[in-house]
């Protein structure tokens, strides 16, 4: 695993699988076609999603180990780092992947609206787990962008193959929902362990050692990728991750408030906001009142 390997083209990572380049920034992967190899880590300059058929070893990303079986999907946003640990054995590769370069869909329904498949920032334990009909329909997608690579370019490849990507993704945001459902023993109670982490958040004085608790840090905590982490509590909740912090520092404020002893700046810092003005502002954005009023009319 301590060999990486650079990716920073399409055409690179076709010849690197032995498979013929179509299009220079868009391809599927016939991963049966590559060599047998052991395991490495990969950078990808590209968008890449994973289709696993095989068991080759455990696909590894930065720290964390993907929960990454027979049927699953991986997404990789370019940037990203990902690679298998076969612990020293020579394995081959077989399933599907789909790759497209960010120059491929600028100008793209898809281009516009890519920053919306928060997946592609998920990390461990947070493969797609697809049923055989869920299957069918990925490699269903990965038929037609083929095919249209196939094709003679013409003025409608572009749209035909972008709107194809559109479609599979809109199929993996089904898919996800299904799974926060299905794989809920997984999750492992993770509201409540989100509730439990503020609790004892406010209940330290970590909020005055590192100030408030972001998504990221909660997300951190609760060994999760913030991407996956808030979509769970927005799935779970109908609230952001964002918004889910914020009511419970508005909850735990309240009761400081009615501390007399304690002005409002006090509860603000305790809090772990470094200006009370924005803690007033927060306050009076979610109760309706500023904490002053809200203190004399309680």
């Amino acid at each position: 695993m301590d060999k990486m390997l650079m990716f920073n083209t399409i055409n690179e990572y076709n010849a690197f699988n032995n498979n013929v380049t179509k299009h220079p920034l868009v391809s599927v992967v016939d991963f049966s076609k590559a060599a047998a190899r052991s395991g490495s880590r990969m950078y990808f300059g590209f968008y890449i999603i994973f289709l696993k058929d095989v068991k080759c070893g455990d696909l590894v990303y930065g720290r964390n180990t993907y929960d990454y079986q027979e049927g699953t999907l991986v997404f990789l946003a370019p940037g990203q780092v990902a690679g298998v640990n076969s612990k020293g054995e020579i394995y081959q590769p077989k399933g599907h992947g789909l790759v497209f370069h960010a120059d491929f869909i600028h100008g793209t329904s898809l281009g516009r609206h890519i920053q919306d498949y928060s997946f592609f920032g998920y990390q461990s334990k947070e493969a797609l787990h697809l049923s055989d009909s869920e299957r069918g329909i990925v490699l269903d997608c990965f038929s037609k962008i083929d095919y249209e690579l196939d094709h003679a370019i013409d003025k409608h490849s572009k749209r035909l193959i972008a709107t194809n990507i559109e479609l599979l993704l809109g199929y993996c945001v089904r898919f996800y929902d299904r799974q926060f459902i299905t794989r809920e023993h997984v999750h492992g109670g993770i509201l409540e362990r989100f509730e439990q982490l503020l609790n004892n958040f406010f209940a330290t004085d970590k909020s005055q050692s590192i100030g408030l608790p972001s998504v990221a840090y909660c997300a951190d905590e609760l060994n999760l990728s913030p991407n996956y982490f808030g979509d769970l509590v927005k799935k779970e909740t109908g609230k952001t991750a964002q918004e889910y912090i914020q009511s419970k520092l508005i909850d735990i404020a309240k009761e400081k408030i009615f501390d007399t002893s304690k002005t409002v700046s006090q509860v603000a810092y305790e809090m772990g906001f470094k200006y009370p003005q924005h803690f007033t502002r927060l306050f009076k954005q979610q109760v309706g009142q500023s904490p002053n009023e809200y203190r004399s009319l309680n």
